[in-house]
């Protein structure tokens, strides 16, 4: 299988919301985030599932799962087709379970793209 490709989703309205999500934090923080898609591009998904650095949450939707100290860091992404993903958008994560809003976000999005919003 070839290894996975990420690009972050433009929306409709001209929003990336990870890019956004990703220049609103820390320096140290947006490295660490860039450096788990980077280990998730160069490795592939069956080692980034076992190094924790991807979950699944639900049918085609994922997490890319980022920590920096106390700071934890979420990418929410989905299958488009062969080796290419899409990434949602990102959040801090404050609870233990992935909150229903940003999961509900994601399928929002999800559904944009699909319904021929991609660019």
């Amino acid at each position: 299988m070839e290894k996975p490709q990420f690009e972050f989703y433009t929306r409709q309205n001209g929003h990336n919301e990870f890019i956004e999500f990703l220049n609103n934090l820390p320096a140290k923080d947006q490295q660490k985030l860039l450096a788990v898609i980077s280990n998730v591009q160069e490795h592939g998904l069956l080692v980034a599932r076992r190094m924790k650095w991807i979950k699944k949450l639900e049918d085609n939707l994922f997490e890319l799962r980022s920590e920096s100290g106390n700071n934890i860091q979420r990418g929410l992404y989905f299958h488009v087709k062969e080796n290419e993903f899409v990434v949602t958008h990102g959040f801090t994560k404050k609870t233990q379970k992935t909150p229903t809003r940003e999961i509900t976000h994601a399928l929002e999005i999800r559904d944009e793209f699909q319904k021929g919003g991609n660019n």
